[in-house]
């Protein structure tokens, strides 16, 4: 497992975009299991992505206990190195559609579609089985945008009825040499909020899932 979580790793890292690369992912802890599928099969596909820019992820969470558990996922908006925001992008109790508050089920699906728009929006497109959630949220005018599912990238925890880091949308750092590395920021595992001022990143998001 140790030898597959590290070629995930190195793949995502140099190909710099998830769109280019197709890649399945597994996670888990806590008896918590979550898989991520990015990009697509088909090399076709995968190169229109890239051509266009988009990330696109399929994610799954599987266990026994995330029935009955409803689902949120938070976002903070960090700008210059610190928090400017802090929203709420989908929070299954409040979806005003009873039979989705919580799950029936044992696992949870969802496709995210992102990319960054003409007037520098990052827009992300969150597809459930039966309804899907698109949101916008203001961004530099750069094509650097990469969205990493940073709870395998820094092989981070996930928990039970408390937040734990899921995604995050960032910027590259910039070496001096002129080179950039997603990797170094995706790896970096811990105080995700001063990644700004740690790596000198003026824009990103952070993302928190916390199943209740």
């Amino acid at each position: 497992m140790k030898k597959l979580q590290i070629l995930a790793v190195a793949l995502i890292c140099f190909s710099g975009l998830t769109a280019q690369q197709s890649l399945k992912y597994v996670n888990e802890s806590d008896g918590l299991k979550m898989e991520t599928d990015y990009s697509s099969d088909d090399e076709e596909i995968r190169d229109i992505l890239s051509f266009e820019g988009i990330d696109y992820m399929k994610l799954k969470f599987e266990d026994e206990g995330l029935k009955g558990k409803s689902y949120k996922l938070t976002v903070k908006e960090i700008w210059d190195g610190k928090v400017t925001s802090e929203s709420t992008v989908f929070d299954s109790k409040k979806l005003g559609l009873p039979e989705f508050e919580t799950l029936s089920e044992a696992e949870l699906k969802f496709r995210l579609i992102a990319k960054r728009t003409n007037d520098n929006k990052l827009k992300m497109t969150f597809k459930f089985p039966r309804f899907s959630i698109t949101r916008q949220y203001d961004a530099l005018k750069s094509d650097d945008y990469s969205l990493r599912n940073i709870a395998h990238e820094s092989n981070l925890e996930l928990k039970y009825d408390e937040e734990f880091y899921l995604f995050a949308y960032i910027l590259p750092y910039k070496r001096e040499d002129g080179s950039k590395s997603w990797c170094e920021v995706g790896t970096a595992g811990k105080d995700l909020e001063n990644w700004g001022k740690r790596f000198r990143i003026e824009h990103y998001l952070l993302f928190e899932m916390k199943f209740e």
